[in-house]
C-alpha cells in the first residue's frame, strides 16, 4: 500500500474511472478475471461487429443472459456505489464519473454525472436510425426498434471490441484540466481506459490514485496506492475526502 498525502480544495475537479472489480461485489461476474467471462467465451465469437454479423442470434443470447443476471434481485448497488454518488452529491467541486461498466449499478446508486464509455447492456441501439432506447427484457432477430418500427435491426448498445468508446473528447479534456484522478477496480490493461493515468501526468499536477483489490497492471504510475474489497476501500478513501480534501 502507498499513500501521498496530498490535500484538496473543495473546489477541486475529480474525475473517477470505474471497472468491472466495482461491481464484483454486487454479484456481477468480471471479464478478465482467471475465472471470468473471457475465460469461457471467445471475444471474437460475441463481442465484435464481425460476430453480429455472422451469428446476430449468439450475441444476443450472450448478452441477453447478460441482462438478465443484472435484472436478478440479488443484484444491486454496493458501498462502492453508494459511496461514489454521495461524493458527486456532496462534493463542492466537479465529479465527473467514466465507467468501464455496462451495467447500470452507479445509476441505481445515485450517480448522475456519468459516462459508460463501453455502453450500457439496458439499451439499445437500431442500426438502422441509430435511435438508442431503454432495453430491460431479452432481444432477439424478431424484436422491434421502438422508435422506427423495423424489426431485425437492433443490437445492445455496447461497444465492440473494435469500435470507438463513447465521448472520448470529453473525457480528455475533463482528464486535461482534473485536479484528483482515482482508478477504481481495473485490471489496468485495456485501453484506451488504461492510459488514463498517463493523460492526467503529462497533462497536469493532477494527484493520482488507484483504489483496487490487487495492483494493476499500471499501478507504478500511480502517486497513491490502496489494495482492498471496493466496498471497504472507496467509502473510506471517499469519507477522507469529503472530511479533509484528502
Amino acid at each position: 500500500m502507498a499513500h501521498a498525502d496530498k490535500s484538496l480544495s473543495k473546489t477541486a475537479r475529480i474525475v473517477i474511472l470505474t471497472g468491472a472489480g466495482i461491481s464484483k461485489e454486487s454479484g456481477l461476474e468480471t471479464f478478465r478475471d482467471p475465472d471470468g467471462i473471457w475465460a469461457r467465451v471467445r471475444v471474437e465469437d460475441v463481442a465484435t461487429p464481425e460476430a453480429f454479423a455472422r451469428d446476430p442470434a449468439r450475441v444476443h443470447a450472450f448478452y441477453n443472459a447478460r441482462r438478465q443476471g443484472l435484472l436478478s434481485e440479488t443484484v444491486r448497488p454496493n458501498a462502492a456505489h453508494l459511496a461514489l454518488a454521495r461524493l458527486e452529491a456532496e462534493w463542492p467541486g466537479e465529479v465527473l464519473l467514466v465507467t468501464q461498466n455496462i451495467d447500470d449499478l452507479h445509476e441505481r446508486a445515485g450517480a448522475r454525472n456519468l459516462i459508460h464509455m463501453h455502453g450500457e447492456i439496458s439499451k439499445a441501439l437500431c442500426t438502422l436510425c441509430q435511435d438508442i432506447s431503454p432495453w430491460r427484457h431479452d432481444m432477439d432477430g424478431t424484436s422491434q426498434c421502438p422508435a422506427c418500427g423495423h424489426t431485425g435491426t437492433l443490437r445492445v448498445n455496447v461497444v465492440w471490441f473494435g469500435e470507438t468508446p463513447f465521448e472520448m473528447d470529453r473525457i480528455y479534456q475533463a482528464l486535461a484540466k482534473c485536479d484528483l484522478f482515482v482508478s477504481i477496480g481495473t485490471s489496468g490493461n485495456v485501453y484506451p481506459a488504461a492510459g488514463f493515468v498517463e493523460e492526467v501526468r503529462m497533462a497536469n499536477q493532477g494527484h493520482t490514485a488507484e483504489l483496487n483489490l490487487e495492483p494493476s497492471e499500471g499501478h507504478s504510475l500511480f502517486a497513491e496506492r490502496i489494495y482492498g474489497p471496493a466496498s471497504e476501500v472507496v467509502p473510506a478513501y471517499v469519507q477522507r475526502l469529503l472530511q479533509d480534501g484528502g
